[in-house]
């Protein structure tokens, strides 16, 4: 029995980590790749994983890729290479309200998956802001951008760095962003230690 049980644990996480994985790639690329494609871009960064299996997961999350033309599809992936780096690894802060880092994470509570985005203060290294949803939405970001502004009260110039999934890039989030004077700061495709502040705690909080 508990054998079984430590089984079941081994492959309860795994499949936790290639969710998240799965996630990564299909934010990372706007939502318009399909299972075959991430699970290649998977195998060049060293996992070992069917298409089969990304397909499923996928299914299970509620993940379908948009589609567009060659066109479009083109211009989508090529878009986020426009966005600048700013923090550049820089996790430190001279005073509160100075950087702030985010990200959004999926795990399942018996049989769904939430999302929760949180929102640290790389001056204090602590959550000022999270909301949990059903849905990997941009009203998510929002949601959780506002309650940090209205708890914080920022002063303009602000960076606020996360990965470039398709919510961080939304058009709306960013005219946002905008409204409060923020500067947004994006993570290099496929880097996930240009968030490593975010990414850590997420790590910490799933063992």
């Amino acid at each position: 029995m508990l054998r079984s049980k430590r089984g079941n644990a081994w492959f309860d996480k795994r499949r936790q980590e290639y969710c998240q994985l799965i996630r990564d790639v299909f934010d990372e690329y706007r939502q318009v790749l399909g299972a075959e494609k991430i699970r290649t871009i998977l195998v060049q960064r060293g996992y070992q994983v069917s298409a089969e299996y990304v397909s499923r997961l996928m299914r299970e999350m509620g993940l379908s890729s948009v589609r567009m033309t060659a066109k479009q599809e083109y211009l989508k992936l090529r878009e986020p290479e426009r966005k600048k780096n700013i923090l550049r690894q820089q996790f430190n802060a001279q005073q509160p309200n100075q950087r702030w880092v985010s990200d959004v994470t999926c795990f399942k509570l018996g049989d769904h998956y939430f999302y929760i985005c949180v929102i640290i203060d790389l001056f204090s290294r602590k959550v000022i802001a999270h909301k949990v949803s059903k849905k990997n939405s941009t009203q998510l970001l929002t949601a959780t951008f506002k309650m940090a502004h209205e708890e914080r009260h920022p002063p303009s110039g602000l960076i606020f760095h996360s990965d470039r999934g398709a919510q961080y890039t939304s058009h709306r989030f960013q005219q946002l962003l905008h409204k409060y004077n923020t500067k947004q700061s994006f993570s290099q495709p496929g880097k996930p230690h240009d968030n490593a502040v975010a990414e850590s705690f997420f790590a910490s909080l799933k063992k």
